[in-house]
């Protein structure tokens, strides 16, 4: 089969499945999925994967849904985060956040942009890939997980506990339907300083730990023409984003103080590098230390992963095989000059690219400007058109590669 009668064939099929791809969206969004709480959500995608007869479908040790079809040498594996932040405050709503409004060809609803866009387009691009014989020599997932809480922890998570390494990923992050191809990593950290109480009145007997931070505040906020730039990702950033004191009371000495520090880092820094940076700040000190973060939240299965906060910039070349794989793939779809991109938040390639070196892409509808907005929107004929790139690809990335 020709490309373009091939092209034909996944278009003409999307026509078929239009409706059942945007009811599918639709009920996601209907299941609210906070704080992780992906358990229901995750079954509804698994029930549409059953639908559509994957070969295996399964809930990890941490709660995400994973589904497989095929068992070829080639791993490939779609990434899309199921769970949701909060809705804040209600009354900022001017329609259900869950049941959500059409509008214009718009889908406006708590998690339609930020992440539950590109699950339809995956799960059904999938399907029809093996459908049409282009996951030939494929092992291919959809990975369903919780992101939002600590990007990287759920790729990490499934790999370690099922001992699956995918050749290729593809996040379902909003990309604007580009093709993207790296975002900034970050490193969280604090400063925790040890002093001396006493009472305010008699000042001079303690020894304010408050005191001690406010030069290392006044010196972290004039890193900035120190820290790292690169000309697609740009400049590091170094931001103190949250201070406490311990004190016996609001009339007394504070004996201990903490500030709390995100690093953002560009392509090009390390994350020993940016932590060193302030180690250099603080000194050689015995009342003043640098410590990292560390997140041990437990899953809603009470699967406990920790890991420092760390999270590796990441970025392709545009003449990467799989970047190129994701721009031919656009232009068998009819874009005649199909850009790349980068995210400017994080997402689970800190893990999959940052930290494991593994070839990743991002693709997916809508816009990252309306994430974790009242505006939480997507188009829904992009998330239609989504599903032709995620099932073409697998085959253009065979033919990227020779192979």
């Amino acid at each position: 089969m020709s490309l373009e009668n091939l092209v034909s064939n996944i278009q003409e099929r999307i026509e078929t499945q239009r409706e059942d791809i945007i009811t599918f969206l639709k009920e996601l969004c209907a299941i609210p999925s906070m704080d992780s709480q992906i358990r229901e959500v995750g079954e509804r995608a698994a029930d549409e994967m059953r639908k559509l007869g994957f070969d295996r479908i399964w809930f990890d040790a941490m709660g995400n849904i994973v589904g497989q079809i095929g068992d070829g040498p080639r791993k490939l594996l779609y990434d899309s985060h199921l769970d949701t932040v909060g809705i804040g405050d209600p009354d900022e709503w001017e329609w259900d956040p869950f049941q959500g409004k059409v509008e214009d060809g718009v889908f406006y609803a708590r998690g339609a942009c930020d992440e539950k866009g590109s699950t339809p387009g995956m799960i059904y691009g999938l399907a029809m890939a093996r459908d049409l014989g282009l996951l030939d020599g494929y092992t291919a997932y959809y990975f369903g997980n919780m992101e939002e809480w600590n990007d990287g922890s759920a790729p990490q998570a499934f790999v370690e506990t099922e001992n699956i390494i995918p050749d290729f990923v593809v996040i379902g992050e909003p990309t604007r339907m580009m093709v993207y191809r790296g975002h900034k990593g970050r490193v969280e950290m604090k400063v925790v300083a040890k002093g001396k109480s006493a009472h305010a009145a008699s000042n001079h007997l303690g020894d304010n730990a408050i005191y001690k931070l406010v030069p290392i505040i006044q010196r972290i906020s004039q890193m900035q023409p120190e820290l790292g730039t690169h000309e697609v990702l740009g400049e590091g950033r170094i931001t103190v984003t949250d201070m406490f004191a311990v004190t016996p009371s609001i009339n007394a000495v504070p004996n201990e103080a903490t500030i709390f520090i995100d690093r953002r880092i560009t392509w090009g820094e390390t994350p020993e590098q940016v932590i060193e940076q302030v180690r250099q700040i603080v000194g050689q000190r015995e009342d003043i230390q640098v410590e990292l973060l560390k997140y041990n939240e437990p899953s809603y299965t009470g699967f406990v992963l920790e890991t420092d906060k760390i999270y590796p910039a990441w970025f392709f070349e545009e003449t990467d095989p799989f970047v190129q794989a994701g721009l031919q793939t656009l232009r068998a779809l009819g874009e005649n000059h199909p850009q790349t991109g980068t995210w400017n938040f994080s997402t689970n390639g800190t893990y999959w690219a940052g930290k494991r070196g593994i070839p990743s892409i991002g693709y997916g509808p809508g816009d990252e400007v309306d994430a974790h907005t009242v505006l939480d929107r997507v188009p829904l004929e992009d998330v239609v058109r989504s599903t032709a790139f995620y099932a073409l690809l697998p085959f253009m990335l065979r033919q990227q590669l020779g192979s």
